[in-house]
């Protein structure tokens, strides 16, 4: 039999530390990132503009989103295995050249069969691009050194958040809906080029390749977008013998994904990453928050549009303070997190998540706009904090050898969780909305309540909510303390930089 050591058995090689290539390796990230954040926040704004264009119906535009989310979702992890295997640099230059590609299609597509068709294709690329991202970062920053990269990156996710909207509409407003896909065109190609052209020397394993687990990623992938779609779909149809049937399947795969990664020699999650308790904590603590603050933020804008009758440009600003700490609080967390570490960091962070969510919880018509803005303002600077030091432990604690796999999962728990808040709060809000306002959709456009009746269930709602926010703040005991350091690595072979 072969005695061949596994991959986690092996040494993990240094990461490189030149500075030019950190930078290259940075500004690639966070490009890359960007592209995706803006590209589905202009989107939202578009979609009006291109039901009205294509003669589309209410359901066949909401498919140019759920589409490219279940594609994206459902590969995330494989896409970062991927990105280990084959290099995470070219893996990220396929992603964002294809996914550039695909943006064009879409502005040039004849009719909305075609713009689906090529969002999910958007999706899948996207898939092999969000993961690269943070495998790059990883493979090129020392682990004690992470914290400070990925907040850039997560304040740049921020800030395109924030532009978004305002991007979106000014394009669709002068030039229409075909030009918010063409604004990722030319950043695409220029980044995508320069990751084929200019190449970043990494570590070079000293594992053996493994296989890949196409039988694991076909059965997880599965089991994503049977949960995605069901997930999507319960803010319009609530629950259905469709919604049901989903979940069903969606358990069975996952049962059987389960089975098979316990018995595959190479599993697609290897158990070096998940079987980590640092790890496995850090996902559960990504999934509560974007959960918590997605289902919140749900809430908050039916409430602000709604039931104190503000338009969208009204309601955007009582939402601002929100992006204005995310951006923000990124760059600061890195820093708390080098002083205080990252379990009081996120734990801190976490508290602030869930008092604010508190806060909005206990609004009305008559509420001021001082209040409702500091709920946003603290929502916004608890997940801005917990995004940074939660995937900083991630990406930090996983071997190099699997940190595509590793930020696979943590982007499949920054796409889940907002699914999975959205859904909550509608289920919530039809069962503790009294009378018979529970949330029937108004228009085929979402949920829709009286004043009293909306009020009651948001404050019901909402604190479920800040309960969730508050497990995750009990999660972050089992994440690294202040005097926490990372282990020695073994120096480096000469050859692990050559060209």
């Amino acid at each position: 039999m072969n005695s061949t050591p596994r991959p986690e058995n092996r040494p993990e090689p240094h990461p490189d530390h030149r500075p030019r290539h950190r930078r290259l390796a940075l500004v690639g990230s966070i490009i890359g990132a960007v592209i995706v954040a803006l590209d589905g926040t202009v989107l939202t704004i578009a979609q009006p503009s291109l039901q009205r264009d294509l003669g589309a119906s209410f359901v066949q535009v909401q498919w140019t989103s759920t589409g490219y989310l279940i594609a994206v979702a459902s590969l995330l992890v494989f896409a970062g295995r991927l990105g280990d295997r084959y290099g995470h640099q070219r893996i990220f230059a396929l992603g964002i050249l294809g996914f550039g590609a695909a943006s064009a299609g879409i502005a040039l597509a004849p009719d909305v069969y075609w713009v689906i068709g090529l969002r999910i294709v958007q999706g899948i690329f996207g898939a092999l691009l969000q993961p690269a991202t943070l495998g790059m970062l990883r493979a090129t920053y020392p682990p004690d050194e992470l914290g400070m990269p990925i907040a850039l990156r997560t304040s740049a996710i921020g800030l395109a958040a924030a532009a978004g909207p305002v991007i979106g509409g000014a394009l669709t407003a002068r030039l229409g809906w075909q030009s918010v896909f063409l604004l990722n065109v030319a950043p695409a190609l220029v980044i995508g080029v320069l990751a084929l052209l200019v190449r970043i020397p990494t570590p070079r394993q000293t594992a053996v390749p493994t296989r890949l687990d196409l039988p694991g990623a076909c059965l997880l992938a599965t089991a994503l977008a049977c949960l995605v779609h069901t997930l999507v779909g319960i803010p319009e149809s609530g629950w259905t013998a469709t919604t049901v049937l989903g979940l069903v399947a969606m358990a069975a795969a996952g049962i059987a994904f389960v089975r098979h990664e316990r018995r595959t020699p190479s599993p697609l999650v290897p158990p070096a990453v998940l079987g980590s308790p640092t790890v496995a904590s850090a996902l559960g603590i990504l999934l509560a928050a974007s959960a918590a603050m997605f289902g919140a933020l749900f809430i908050g804008t039916y409430f602000l549009q709604d039931i104190l009758a503000l338009d969208p440009l009204q309601s955007g600003l009582r939402v601002l303070p929100l992006a204005a700490m995310m951006v923000l609080s990124a760059p600061a967390s890195a820093v708390l997190q080098r002083r205080h570490g990252p379990r009081r960091t996120t734990a801190a962070a976490m508290t602030l998540l869930a008092l604010g969510i508190l806060l909005l919880s206990r609004l009305d018509q008559s509420s001021p706009t001082v209040a409702i803005s500091g709920g946003f303002l603290l929502l916004g600077a608890g997940f801005g904090t917990v995004m940074v030091t939660a995937t900083a432990v991630i990406v930090r604690h996983a071997p190099v050898a699997h940190a595509g796999v590793a930020g696979g999962l943590q982007q499949t728990a920054m796409n889940i969780g907002p699914a999975l808040g959205v859904a909550a709060a509608t289920v919530l809000m039809t069962v503790t909305a009294p009378g018979d306002a529970a949330g029937r959709p108004a228009h085929g456009n979402g949920p829709h309540w009286s004043g009293p009746a909306f009020t009651a269930a948001m404050g019901t709602t909402l604190t479920a909510f800040a309960a969730v926010a508050a497990i995750g703040a009990l999660l972050a005991v089992r994440l690294p303390g202040r005097t926490a350091r990372r282990t020695a690595e073994p120096a480096e072979p000469s050859s692990a930089t050559a060209p």
